[in-house]
C-alpha cells in the first residue's frame, strides 16, 4: 500500500464506526465497503467465543508470520448475513501490520480472535467463508433475542 495517508485513516475510522454499528459484528474489512486497500479492523471483546481479546484492533498491509494447528469452527459474515458453516482455520496466529499511525504492530492471538483476523485476510484476498466451508454445508444463521 505504501504511505498511510488522511484517506487510508479516515477508511480505517470508517471501518471502525462501521463494525461497532452492526450487530454481534467483529470485524470488517476495506473490501467489504468498496475499498480495494488491505485493511481490516477486528474487536471480538465480550464475545463469549473469545480467549485472547486485544480490544479494538486496526490493521493495513497485515500478514500472518505464523499459524498454529488447525481446527474446524463455525462461522457467518455481514456479506452473508443469513448463512454460517464450518471453516478450517489455525487456532492460533501471529500476525504483522501496520497501524492506522503507521506504526508496526505484532499481535499474537489465538482461538475466536484468531479465526477473526483470519476471515477478515481472507477477504482482502477477494474471500469469503463460503470459500472455505468444509463439505460444502451451509446452516441458516441462529437468531439470539
Amino acid at each position: 500500500m505504501g504511505e498511510i495517508t488522511a484517506a487510508v485513516r479516515r477508511l480505517c475510522d470508517d471501518l471502525v464506526e462501521t463494525m461497532r454499528a452492526s450487530p454481534a459484528c467483529v470485524g470488517l474489512a476495506a473490501p467489504q465497503v468498496g475499498v480495494g486497500l488491505r485493511a481490516f479492523c477486528v474487536d471480538v471483546t465480550g464475545h463469549r467465543k473469545a480467549r485472547s481479546c486485544h480490544g479494538t484492533v486496526v490493521l493495513v498491509d497485515p500478514e500472518v508470520v505464523a499459524a498454529g494447528p488447525a481446527v474446524a469452527g463455525r462461522e457467518g459474515c455481514m456479506s452473508v448475513p443469513d448463512l454460517t458453516g464450518d471453516v478450517v482455520r489455525a487456532s492460533e496466529l501471529v500476525i504483522r501490520g501496520r497501524t492506522p499511525e503507521g506504526d508496526e504492530r505484532v499481535l499474537q492471538v489465538d482461538g475466536f480472535e484468531a479465526r477473526a483476523f483470519q476471515h477478515e485476510l481472507d477477504h482482502l484476498d477477494g474471500l469469503l467463508f463460503l470459500d472455505r466451508v468444509t463439505g460444502g454445508r451451509l446452516f441458516p444463521r441462529k437468531v439470539y433475542r
